[in-house]
């Protein structure tokens, strides 16, 4: 089976000599949803920026990074953005029309659609995200939350195979939280989800990739990843509370920089003990 995503030596270093990701490898499979962890600093934008070409990489040199099969070069940049929609961690970097109607329609205008289909695309995507009756609200006047489902709305409206979230719940409130869980829970689309909110991915995601100084340092089933604590604090981060008070099925062994995921068994056998 082809990748969704593949990722095979990545490097980068931004203009002022930072060294950004150093030999970045990691594949994720078509329907999986994956975390990306890390702390500042740790390279996790970074590379949720290469994914549709929004970064290069080195002029000239062979593309690291495949979509579907698809490398990322400047020649496939755009069949790459109809596959890959990403979600910034600021939602007014990515909100830039008059209307939320017209935000939303941006995707699929840029597809050539025709205009009754690009009508039904935008109804039925704040279908999806709850804000029907927003088409004519202004974008900026909208809560932190709102703004994310206009985004979240955006994206879908041209029909991505692929999420890459950057920060999905950063400036929620709990309630804006548990909402925006459930909505990234009911798409169907490979997804990656960059994020320091480490219970949402303990709730969505089986698989965890841990990076730190542009590099993975752990790939595995999530809650394994995030149960030893002295990984944890060795890069940056801690135990979320949600596992304070369980203990690893001896079926989630860690296997640091793998590209292994959780058996369907020990998937089943946490979210039985979590409720």
């Amino acid at each position: 089976m082809t990748p969704a995503i593949e990722v095979r030596g990545l490097r980068y270093r931004y203009p002022d000599g930072t060294e950004a990701l150093r030999e970045v490898t990691l594949s994720l499979a078509p329907g999986e949803c994956v975390g990306l962890l890390g702390a500042n600093g740790s390279g996790k934008s970074t590379l949720l920026l290469h994914l549709n070409g929004i970064l290069p990489e080195r002029a000239g040199a062979e593309s690291a990074v495949r979509i579907n099969g698809l490398p990322v070069t400047a020649g496939n940049v755009e069949a790459v953005r109809r596959q890959v929609g990403v979600l910034f961690q600021d939602p007014d970097d990515q909100l830039f029309c008059g209307t939320v109607a017209d935000d939303v329609a941006f995707g699929p205008q840029q597809l050539g659609l025709a205009a009754a289909v690009v009508d039904e695309r935008v109804r039925s995507a704040l279908a999806r995200v709850g804000l029907t009756g927003y088409e004519r609200r202004t974008p900026h006047h909208l809560s932190q939350g709102e703004k994310r489902r206009v985004c979240l709305a955006g994206v879908l409206a041209y029909e991505p195979s692929i999420l890459v979230l950057d920060e999905p719940t950063s400036g929620l409130d709990p309630r804006g939280r548990r909402e925006f869980k459930k909505l990234l829970r009911e798409v169907a689309a490979t997804k990656l989800i960059a994020s320091h909110d480490l219970e949402l991915v303990v709730e969505l995601c089986p698989r965890s990739i841990l990076l730190d100084g542009g590099r993975v340092v752990a790939d595995g089933p999530t809650v394994a990843l995030l149960s030893n604590e002295e990984l944890m604090l060795a890069h940056g981060l801690e135990r979320p509370h949600i596992l304070q008070h369980l203990h690893p099925h001896p079926s989630y062994a860690l296997k640091p920089r793998t590209n292994g995921t959780a058996s369907r068994e020990a998937e089943a056998d946490f979210f039985r003990r979590i409720g």
